[in-house]
């Protein structure tokens, strides 16, 4: 698969080598050279993005702080020329740190821990396959069918999804967010949060912006708002 990049630096220089790195990098490609976490998040609201390679000590809003605001499904790749930072990193889940300065030889071998995180990841997800009415998960070693009436929302946590199905304990798969939104019929399934799809079916109370199922709150997120409004409206008496 082509791994989307973001190269992020607030040096110029080194900007320019990690964009040229991206770019010489067979399985990589490059989606922007952002010189702030402030360009990034512009870039983020209008690209699909896999993976950043994020210097740390960045202006404003660094790359540990930037980290924590990213969606569970992009992946960072940290740059520093402090050591001490790897452990940091590693706590904010990064894939990998390139400590400065760094060659192409030092820059490949990050590259490939992302090539393998995503190839693994891509595997998992083919074991999902909708048929008409429900769909097949792996979970623990199993293949379980669920019927998409019996979901009634799905939670994100990092690399795994929850998936929560009436009279029965949630379900645990390896998947993205991004897989399941991409294979759920939009008619019935909605993304309202980056943390949770729901089931538009299965949606009984909504209260103050707030999709309530039992002691669950799940807030939609200005992101997914106007979209979810005119699900309202549409059948709004």
């Amino acid at each position: 698969m082509i791994i989307r990049c973001i190269a992020m630096d607030d040096e110029p220089l080194a900007l320019k080598q990690l964009s040229t790195f991206i770019e010489k990098t067979p399985f990589l490609e490059l989606t922007a050279s952002c010189n702030s976490a402030f360009n990034a998040m512009e870039v983020l609201n209008d690209h699909q993005v896999d993976l950043i390679f994020a210097d740390i000590q960045m202006p404003d809003l660094n790359g540990l702080e930037f980290s924590i605001t990213l969606d569970k499904s992009i992946k960072v790749i940290f740059t520093t020329a402090y050591a001490e930072y790897a452990l940091e990193g590693f706590k904010v889940d990064a894939l990998d740190y390139l400590l400065k300065p760094y060659g192409y030889e030092e820059f490949l071998k990050s590259a490939n821990k992302a090539k393998a995180f995503f190839d693994l990841k891509e595997k998992a997800e083919t074991t999902i396959e909708q048929k008409d009415d429900f769909l097949f998960v792996k979970s623990e070693y199993k293949l379980v069918k669920i019927k998409l009436s019996d979901i009634r929302y799905i939670e994100g946590l990092k690399d795994y999804v929850k998936i929560y199905v009436q009279e029965v304990k949630p379900i645990l798969s390896l998947l993205t967010m991004k897989s399941l939104e991409e294979k759920l019929p939009t008619e019935q399934f909605m993304r309202v949060h980056r943390s949770f799809i729901v089931n538009l079916n299965s949606i009984t109370t909504i209260e103050r912006g707030n999709i309530i199922f039992g002691d669950l709150r799940i807030s939609v997120s200005v992101k997914y708002k106007e979209g979810f409004d005119e699900f309202i409206k549409s059948r709004f008496i």
